[in-house]
């Protein structure tokens, strides 16, 4: 069963506007992912350079704890960050194809309003990836 066969899609004002306030809806949902990754992705980095600092300042006798944990921590955190933003983007991408495909065409706007987005989403991501490398490589 078709969009078109469940919903009357009507192109009136009202429906367009109702339109555009769901595109922005999914917009804000998609920045609120992105700003969930960042806290993932800026905590992780935390944790790996805090511990890595602190660990040259403890006594050899006191060292319980693996010198590894604190650093694949943080680069668990950045991989969630990162993989998180990325079924985020996935989502709000095929949200936004369905709006803009069968019978909601006619209710879509000609201009895109969603590049600023998967800019900032694409640049979140590129700065997970570029942490995750940091860490990774102890610099």
């Amino acid at each position: 069963m078709s969009d078109a066969d469940r919903f009357d899609v009507q192109p009136n004002v009202a429906n367009h506007f109702a339109w555009i306030r769901t595109s922005i809806a999914l917009q804000r949902t998609l920045l609120a992912g992105v700003r969930t990754a960042v806290s993932l992705i800026g905590f992780g980095f935390t944790v790996a350079q805090f511990f890595s600092k602190m660990q040259s300042n403890v006594p050899e006798g006191l060292n319980v704890v693996n010198p590894a944990i604190p650093r694949n921590l943080g680069l668990t955190l950045i991989v969630a960050g990162v993989a998180s933003l990325a079924i985020f983007t996935w989502q709000y991408h095929a949200a936004m194809r369905t709006l803009r495909s069968g019978a909601y065409a006619a209710l879509a706007t000609e201009k895109r309003m969603n590049q600023g987005s998967y800019l900032v989403a694409f640049v979140v991501m590129l700065i997970g990836v570029a942490a995750f490398g940091s860490v990774f490589l102890h610099f």
